[in-house]
C-alpha cells in the first residue's frame, strides 16, 4: 500500500508535545542539530522567594487589553488551535472558513450565487495572500470598520438581516484582521464604495468613494496571516477544496470557486454521499428535506437527511449546523441516530437494537438553526438540548415514510440488519473466547508499556499518544525515551496477519491483534478508544513498510472511524546522521544528508539508520519530544477504501508485481 498517496505531512502545533515531558533540546524542522561532548544541564535549580520579596500586587498591576489585543493575546480562545497548515482544523483554515461563511450567510438570504476564493503565495518566506470575494449585499459603507474591528458588532443579532448564520457571536471577522499582517476589506453597494486597510487589527487606510464603473453589489476581503503568530504555515489547497465541497453540499445552487475551480451542488447531501460511497451501496441513498420549524417556532428550522448502509464495518456520519462541520457531533447526530433507529423498529414493527441497525451505516445530517450553542469558538460539537424531540420526529417520520415508498430498499435493509444481528452473535462468542484467552496469558496485557493519562482524562488525555513498533528493539529506545505520562507502546513480535477480506471475527481469534485491540480499548467498539493518537512506529526498510500496510489494512477494515477521525499517524524518524567532532544532523531524507555533508564538509560520518532499534534512547528522546514529526494517515474518500487494499493486500500479484517493477525502474531512472 503505497502510503505517501493516502497521508499528509503534517508537524503537530508546540503544544501537542506533553505538557509533563522532561527538557529536550529542539529539533530544527529540516535536519536536527546537536552538540556532542559534556554538555550542561538545561535545568534551573528551584529558587525559594521569601514573603518579603514577592511581587507586588496592587492596581497598577491590572491592565485592560483591547478586543483585538486579546485575540492577539489568547488566539486559542478563539481560533482553536494554531498549526502550520498541515491539519486542516489549524488556525490558518479557520481564518478562511470565517470570512467564507459570511458570504454564505449571504446566500442563505438570498443574496449572491458566487463565492470567489483565491490563495496565491506572495514571497518566499511562506506568507499567502487570501482573497475572498462574496456578491451579496455589502457591508453597510458607514459601519464598515466597526464591522470588521469592533468585537460584538454586526448585524449578525437581528433575525431580519441574519436568520441561520454560524458567527453569531460577532468575533469571526475581528479575528482574522487582528491576526493577519494585512488586512483589507472592500464593500460595495449601489455604485459607491468603502474600503479599509488594517495591519494587526490596527487601522492604517480608511476612505470612501463613488465607482467610475459599474461593479457588483457585495464584499471583498483578503489577508496575509501573521508569521509571527502562524509559523512557517503553508496553506494545503486539498483541505481547501474539500471545504469548498462541503460548502456546496450544504448549499444546493451555490458555486464556489477556489483557485479557478469551481464546485457546485444540485442535490445538496445527496451529493455528499453519493460522492462518499459510489455504486458502493446496499440500496438507494434515503433522502429527505424539511424547511418548516415544529408548530412554525423554535427551535427548529432546516432540517437536510440522506442515508444509506454499505457493507463495511463500523458507522460513518457527516454532521453539519448552520454550514459548519461539527466534527465532534451533538446534540443533532444523537438526536438522529435515535429517530433513524425508532423510524426502522417502527416500518418493521421489530425491536431491532441499535447496533445491528447501525453498523454499516453511512449518513449525512444538517440543520439550520437561528440560535445554535457550541461548545467553543471553533463549533465543532453542536449543545443546543432543545432540538432533540424535534429532530428524532422529523427523521423517525422521514425514515419510516421512505421506507414505505422504497419496499425494495426495505428489504435489502432488513438483510443487512439481520446479517448484523448473526454477526453480532457469532463475535460475541468469540470476544469471550478471546477474553478468558487473554485472562490465561497474564493480568496485564502483554507487550503494553501504559502511560499515566488516557482519552477520558480531560486536556491530559489529549496529548495521549500510544506507538505501535516492530519489535522489542524498537520498543526499547521508545520505552527509554519516552514521557512517561502521556506516551504508552505496544510492541508486535512481527508481522500481523493480512486481514484483508476476512470476516471480523477473525481478528478475535488472533491473539496478538486481540492484545493490540485490548491494548487501545476498542476490542467492544472505537467508543472505548483509550489514547488521541496512535502512531504507527516500524523501521524505514521493506519489512517495515510490509507491516505499516498490514496495520493499516487492519484499521482501514475493521476501524474506519479511527481513520476518518484523524486518530492514525506514521512516524518520521531520521534515515541518516551526518556529524563531526563538534556537531550532529540527523536528517530525514538523502537530500538532507547531502545538505548536512556540504555543510560539515566531506570528513564527515555518515550512518544509515536501518531500524528504529539502531538509534540509542539517548538520541531517540528527540525524535518524540516537541518537534515529533508525524504523518496523518487520511483518506478522500470512503469509496477509494476497498479499490485501493484490494490492490495493495488482496490477491491481484500480477497487476501488483508490475506496478511495482515500472515504479522501481522510474525510481532507478
Amino acid at each position: 500500500m503505497a502510503v505517501k498517496k493516502n497521508v499528509k505531512k503534517t508537524k503537530p502545533k508546540p503544544k501537542a508535545a506533553a505538557k509533563h515531558a522532561k527538557a529536550k533540546k529542539a529539533v530544527p524542522a529540516k535536519a536536527v542539530k546537536a552538540k556532542t561532548g559534556a554538555a550542561k544541564s538545561s535545568e534551573t535549580k528551584t529558587r525559594q522567594v521569601s514573603p518579603s520579596k514577592t511581587h507586588v500586587y496592587d492596581e497598577s498591576k491590572i491592565k485592560t487589553l483591547s478586543s483585538l489585543e486579546h485575540i492577539r493575546l489568547r488566539t486559542g480562545m478563539y481560533i482553536g488551535r494554531l498549526g502550520d497548515g498541515s491539519n486542516p482544523n489549524d488556525g490558518i483554515y479557520v481564518l478562511l472558513k470565517e470570512i467564507i461563511d459570511n458570504g454564505v450567510d449571504e446566500f442563505i438570504m438570498g443574496n449572491g450565487k458566487l463565492i470567489d476564493v483565491a490563495v496565491k503565495d506572495i514571497d518566499k518566506t511562506g506568507k499567502a495572500l487570501v482573497k475572498v470575494r462574496d456578491f451579496g449585499r455589502g457591508i453597510p459603507l458607514g459601519k464598515l470598520v466597526e464591522c470588521v474591528s469592533v468585537i460584538n458588532t454586526g448585524a449578525k443579532y437581528n433575525d431580519d438581516v441574519f436568520q441561520f448564520s454560524v458567527g453569531l457571536n460577532g468575533v469571526g471577522t475581528k479575528a482574522v484582521n487582528a491576526l493577519s499582517i494585512h488586512f483589507r476589506v472592500v464593500a460595495v453597494r449601489n455604485g459607491e464604495f468603502a474600503e479599509a486597510i488594517f495591519e494587526r487589527g490596527k487601522l492604517k487606510i480608511d476612505r470612501k468613494g463613488k465607482l467610475k464603473e459599474k461593479v457588483k453589489d457585495g464584499t471583498l476581503v483578503e489577508f496575509t496571516p501573521d508569521p509571527e503568530i502562524f509559523k512557517d504555515y503553508i496553506f494545503n489547497p486539498e483541505f481547501i477544496e474539500k471545504r469548498m465541497q462541503n460548502y456546496s453540499y450544504l448549499n444546493a445552487g451555490l458555486i464556489l470557486s477556489f483557485n479557478g475551480k469551481q464546485y457546485q451542488s444540485k442535490r445538496g447531501l445527496y451529493d455528499l454521499l453519493y460522492e462518499e460511497t459510489g455504486d458502493g451501496c446496499l440500496y438507494p441513498l434515503g433522502y429527505y428535506r424539511s424547511e418548516h420549524s415544529p408548530n412554525g417556532q423554535q427551535p427548529g428550522g432546516m432540517l437536510e437527511l440522506a442515508f444509506t448502509h454499505t457493507n463495511n464495518y463500523g458507522e460513518e456520519y457527516f454532521s453539519f449546523v448552520n454550514g459548519q462541520y461539527t466534527s465532534d457531533g451533538g446534540t443533532h447526530l444523537s438526536a438522529f441516530k435515535e429517530g433513524f433507529l425508532k423510524g426502522i423498529q417502527t416500518y418493521y414493527k421489530k425491536d431491532y437494537r441499535s447496533e445491528d441497525v447501525r453498523e454499516g451505516t453511512i449518513a449525512a445530517i444538517a440543520i439550520k438553526l437561528k440560535n445554535p450553542v457550541f461548545e467553543s469558538q471553533t463549533k465543532n460539537k453542536l449543545g443546543n438540548s432543545d432540538i432533540r424531540a424535534w429532530v428524532v420526529q422529523e427523521t423517525r417520520n422521514a425514515v419510516e415514510d421512505w421506507l414505505h415508498k422504497n419496499p425494495e430498499a426495505g428489504k435489502k435493509l432488513e438483510q443487512k440488519i439481520i446479517a448484523n444481528e448473526s454477526l453480532r452473535t457469532e463475535l460475541n462468542a468469540v470476544k469471550k473466547e478471546a477474553r478468558e484467552a487473554a485472562k490465561k496469558i497474564a493480568l496485564k496485557i502483554p507487550k503494553l508499556k501504559d502511560c499515566k493519562f488516557h482519552l477520558e482524562d480531560g486536556a491530559d488525555g489529549e496529548l495521549s499518544t500510544i506507538f505501535i513498533t516492530e519489535g522489542d528493539s524498537a520498543a526499547g529506545s521508545i520505552v527509554s525515551s519516552r514521557d512517561v505520562m502521556t506516551q504508552a507502546i505496544f510492541a508486535l513480535r512481527g508481522k500481523v496477519e493480512n486481514v484483508y477480506g476476512k470476516k471480523r471475527t477473525s481478528i478475535y481469534k488472533n491473539e496478538e491483534l486481540f492484545n493490540m485491540m485490548m491494548a487501545l480499548g476498542i476490542e467492544n467498539d472505537v467508543s472505548g478508544l483509550r489514547y488521541a493518537k496512535i502512531v504507527i512506529a516500524t523501521d524505514a526498510d521493506f519489512d517495515g513498510f510490509h507491516i505499516r500496510n498490514l496495520l493499516l489494512t487492519f484499521f482501514l477494515s475493521f476501524f474506519e472511524e479511527l481513520v476518518s477521525a484523524g486518530r492514525i499517524y506514521i512516524l518520521e524518524t531520521p534515515l541518516f546522521r551526518v556529524r563531526t567532532k563538534k556537531e550532529t544532523r540527523y536528517c530525514y531524507s538523502e537530500k538532507e544528508r547531502d545538505e548536512a555533508v556540504a555543510a560539515l564538509g566531506n570528513q564527515s560520518e555518515i550512518t544509515r539508520f536501518k531500524g528504529l532499534g539502531e538509534i540509542s534512547p539517548k538520541e531517540f528522546g528527540q525524535f518524540i519530544g516537541e518537534n515529533i514529526r508525524l504523518v496523518p494517515v487520511s483518506v478522500n474518500t470512503l469509496k477509494a477504501v476497498p479499490q485501493v487494499l484490494n490492490f495493495y493486500m488482496g490477491k491481484n500479484t500480477p497487476e501488483r508485481r508490475e506496478y511495482i517493477m515500472k515504479n522501481l525502474i522510474e525510481d532507478a531512472g
